[in-house]
């Protein structure tokens, strides 16, 4: 059975070293019509409620969702030539990355907070944004939890390349957002502590098998290949 392999983005895949804020600061001042006081509260949350907490957090009424992305998607606009400059893939991404598109039992995609322009914008300057089917994944435009992206995906995906409707799917994340996504939703879930999260802290969230990078991409694919399809874990 094939299997659909769903990666997170921000401190699973790269590092954006401050350019997510610097992106959510600018489309707050878009939308809001004035500079923003209070930094972006991100953690694994949608752009959606990233956004919406930013309002809130200035004592304002957030604005239609619309009126939001198209901020978000303006504020994202040239950044790829700074965010190379200063941000990185994380070790072993683009290896494990070219590992999961060249097995023909797997399809790979994004699941992430972000709206899909401006994950294009992450990938792209690293050369990553060629190695994922970007035009099936699940996005923050596409629903206000994260957990609720895993059937986005699936649907997208399944459509796509006429999967199934018991098609696995895994997701890959650095947050107990991304496990807490994958758990609720009958997904697999490999935790990656690359980023603000240790292995203790997704392990409690629930994960079972947690890395601390993406470097051993053998490990990595022998754990793909294995998943026992009837208990998502």
């Amino acid at each position: 059975m094939p299997l659909i392999v769903l990666w997170d983005i921000d401190h699973t895949l790269i590092e954006n070293a401050g350019v997510s804020k610097e992106i959510y600061a600018s489309a707050f001042e878009i939308a809001a019509g004035r500079p923003a006081v209070h930094r972006a509260r991100t953690e694994g949350r949608t752009d959606r409620l990233i956004l919406a907490g930013m309002f809130l957090d200035h004592e304002l009424e957030p604005p239609a969702w619309s009126l939001l992305e198209s901020a978000l998607e303006e504020a994202g606009v040239g950044w790829e030539a700074e965010l190379a400059t200063r941000g990185w893939a994380l070790p072993g991404v683009k290896e494990a990355l070219t590992a999961v598109a060249a097995d023909p039992g797997m399809v790979s995609s994004v699941l992430t907070g972000n709206i899909r322009a401006n994950a294009r914008v992450k990938l792209a300057p690293f050369g990553l944004d060629e190695l994922v089917d970007l035009e099936c994944g699940a996005y923050g435009a596409d629903a206000v939890n994260r957990a609720a992206l895993v059937d986005v995906a699936r649907e997208r995906i399944q459509a796509r390349y006429g999967l199934g409707l018991k098609t696995p799917v895994v997701l890959v994340g650095d947050t107990p957002r991304d496990v807490e996504a994958a758990l609720s939703s009958g997904a697999h879930v490999v935790a990656v502590a690359s980023g603000e999260h240790s292995e203790s802290n997704l392990r409690e969230a629930g994960a079972k098998l947690v890395l601390p990078d993406l470097r051993d991409v053998p490990e990595l694919m022998q754990h793909l290949r294995g998943l026992d399809i009837s208990h998502p874990s």
